[in-house]
């Protein structure tokens, strides 16, 4: 606002009505009246804008410590007992597969061809889980300290070690093809007892994207599992997850043009997983600890495996290639905190307090929805784009989904993180449903 002879005139402040009103003050020329009142208006501006600076700064998100705080469902806008119901419905529609993930998996994947567990499972807890409203616990069920093993979940985790890695500028453009990134991939394999010309003319390296159309992949093809790679990797061929009915096409059916068409694929995912480790050149829990859970105070009890026979050797060293979930074992296991502050972290747009840990930018590309699957968007976003996913929550809503049902529901709408695990499958709008009731 500029102050001018005018707008002292217009307040009709003069010598005579001050003088009139307070006779014992002295006269003031009209300069130093007009002095006066422009620094009583600086001043009262300046106390206005110092309100809304504290007044923001107490609005400011809450993020946890090594502890992290709890309210009463009332402190937070919540409805006890509806919150309560969402807890038991949690509970009660809890998944009927076995507890022994193993006696799951050849129940279920394993039967699949090469279905075959390769990797480390441990057996599941009872149904658990967490919920955060304004970043505090509201409700929390089972055995939310205990690490299980998150199954798909972790897909979100390889997608957001990608991120880091285009943050770093380790990746100039997710639309760059893969192949100009990743060499000829040496294998660990121990010498074994035998004769070494039984070995002449086989391979001894692995060349990911050696082929015409797999050299057509992106990173954003990979993401958005588009990319309709062909090939085997950790002895799983593409065509054998979750096959095909009609098995004369398994191995003869025309490939797909990357990008154009969506299928959820382990050995693809696994695909993404390699390609990553060689960009970064290091083990990507390692990665993933410094940049992302360290910074977030999670637990040291979580870990992220990969397979008995996903070892490369690397600048010298063997190193481990991850996978992306538990289809064949390994994948991220973790407990249900964990999850929750992953969860917080993707509801702020990966700032945690202070600090960016992951570029908005990021965030905002993995919430986009795939042009051939509206319903996802990067690994392992889990899109409510057009409402029919998640029916009872907000469009913008989204879930990083596992097999178990393991699932991280995130609410910005509503500020809200839950963490749901070992429901059915069937039961997560119904636990969504009951959930947001509680909302008053």
């Amino acid at each position: 606002m500029a102050f001018t002879e005018n707008t002292i005139s217009d307040l009709h402040i003069t010598n005579q009505h001050i003088s009139k009103q307070l006779p014992t003050l002295p006269l003031l020329s009209p300069n130093a009246m007009k002095h006066i009142i422009i620094t009583l208006c600086f001043l009262t501006f300046a106390s206005f804008c110092l309100a809304q600076k504290n007044k923001q700064a107490s609005a400011a998100p809450y993020y946890p410590g090594h502890t992290w705080q709890k309210k009463l469902p009332a402190e937070v806008g919540l409805d006890a007992a509806q919150l309560q119901a969402a807890v038991d419905f949690a509970i009660a529609n809890e998944v009927k597969n076995p507890r022994s993930m193993e006696q799951n998996h050849y129940q279920t994947f394993g039967k699949e061809p090469f279905g075959d567990a390769i990797g480390p499972m441990k057996d599941r807890g009872a149904p658990t889980g967490v919920i955060i409203k304004n970043g505090y616990i509201v409700a929390e069920w089972g055995e939310p300290h205990r690490p299980d093993m998150s199954h798909s979940v972790t897909k979100s985790f390889l997608s957001t070690t990608i991120g880091l890695a285009y943050d770093k500028g380790l990746i100039k453009s997710i639309d760059d093809t893969v192949y100009h990134y990743v060499p000829p991939v040496h294998l660990y394999t121990p010498l074994e007892i035998g004769n070494k010309a039984d070995q002449f003319g086989q391979a001894h390296m692995l060349d990911l994207f050696a082929t015409p159309n797999n050299k057509k992949i992106t990173w954003n093809d990979l993401l958005r599992q588009t990319s309709d790679w062909q090939g085997t990797l950790w002895g799983k061929p593409d065509w054998a997850d979750r096959p095909s009915a009609n098995a004369a096409e398994w191995l003869t059916r025309a490939r797909h043009t990357p990008g154009t068409v969506y299928e959820y694929n382990d050995t693809r995912v696994n695909v993404l997983a390699l390609a990553a480790l060689n960009v970064w050149r290091k083990p990507l829990p390692q990665v993933l600890k410094e940049n992302i859970m360290d910074e977030m105070g999670a637990s040291t009890t979580w870990r992220w495996y990969g397979y008995d026979n996903s070892f490369i050797v690397m600048d010298g060293a063997i190193v481990q290639s991850v996978s992306g979930g538990g289809h064949w074992g390994g994948g991220m296991i973790i407990n249900a905190y964990d999850m929750a502050r992953f969860g917080y972290l993707t509801l702020r747009k990966g700032k945690w307090q202070n600090k960016q840990l992951i570029s908005e930018q990021w965030i905002n590309w993995s919430t986009t929805p795939t042009p051939a699957q509206i319903g996802y968007g990067f690994m392992n976003f889990f899109l409510n784009t057009d409402g029919k996913y998640l029916p009872s929550a907000p469009t913008t809503a989204f879930t990083h989904i596992g097999n178990g049902t393991n699932m991280i529901y995130v609410d910005r709408e509503h500020d809200i993180v839950a963490v749901v695990r070992w429901i059915d499958n069937k039961a997560l709008d119904g636990f969504v449903n009951t959930l947001l009731k509680a909302i008053r």
